[in-house]
């Protein structure tokens, strides 16, 4: 029987290290370039390499604020329970987001999306991109100097269009759930943040008149979060956010604060 070691490190001396390695690079002038390219690299790899709903990180709206974006999350991989096989889906978004209060928002988001679902020891069953939209609230539980701890919900709902196979009437929708716990570190060019979740994609399917609701594998339910904040203008940034064990998946957007 293999025997599993953990090791942990202290988020006290993870951010010691953090800002020492920041303080060399603002000296010889390099932030920028690495900020720039450590984006581009990761956007790339996760890409080529990598369903929850993407979780946002921790940049919240003020009370009374909005936050406006486009953003495109792509689903790679969620095992389902059975012999349902996994999932794939790629989802294009209008974000909205209000701050009710400094440490309350609520999510908001419409657009499109689709399916695609390979059953076992099957073909893959393609439907069409359709309606997509979602929901959620975020909840700032830490907010010290530069660092930020935010505890949220999300929801996201795809109807794509029907298909047939093999001359019968082929109907889906997918629902995705999940709660997430974030921390971030502001380092001015950057906000890298890292956190867990709980989620859960259930695969509602038709055919004909005939209903099931296939859930994803439980036993896969908890994710690793990763992801920064790349600043353009006091108003506007960049999110990249990757998604792993429970999903393979990547969220990008664009955001602009009003």
């Amino acid at each position: 029987m293999h025997k599993l070691f953990v090791f942990f490190i202290p988020l006290e001396n993870i951010l010691r290290l953090a800002v020492g390695l920041f303080r060399i690079l603002r000296t010889r002038g390099l932030i920028p370039r690495v900020s720039f390219l450590t984006g581009f690299i990761l956007f790339s790899q996760v890409c080529l390499s990598v369903c929850a709903a993407p979780c946002y990180g921790t940049k919240m709206p003020q009370k009374k604020q909005f936050f406006a974006g486009l953003q495109n999350h792509t689903l790679l991989k969620r095992y389902l329970e059975d012999d349902y096989g996994k999932m794939r889906s790629t989802q294009n978004f209008l974000l909205v987001s209000y701050g009710i209060f400094d440490w309350l928002s609520i999510d908001l988001k419409g657009g499109a999306g689709d399916i695609r679902q390979h059953p076992v020891d099957a073909s893959e069953v393609d439907y069409s991109t359709g309606f997509a939209g979602g929901y959620g609230f975020r909840l700032r539980l830490l907010d010290k100097k530069n660092t930020k701890v935010v505890f949220g919900f999300q929801h996201i709902s795809v109807h794509p269009k029907r298909t047939y196979v093999t001359g019968v009437k082929n109907k889906a929708v997918l629902d995705d759930w999940q709660v997430s716990l974030l921390a971030s570190y502001d380092l001015k060019y950057v906000t890298p943040y890292l956190g867990t979740r709980w989620s859960r994609v259930d695969y509602i399917h038709w055919v004909d008149e005939v209903r099931c609701r296939r859930m994803s594998d439980l036993s896969k339910s908890v994710g690793f979060i990763f992801g920064f904040d790349i600043p353009f203008t006091q108003k506007m940034w960049l999110n990249l956010e990757g998604q792993f064990f429970d999903s393979d998946a990547f969220a990008c957007s664009l955001n602009y604060s009003f």
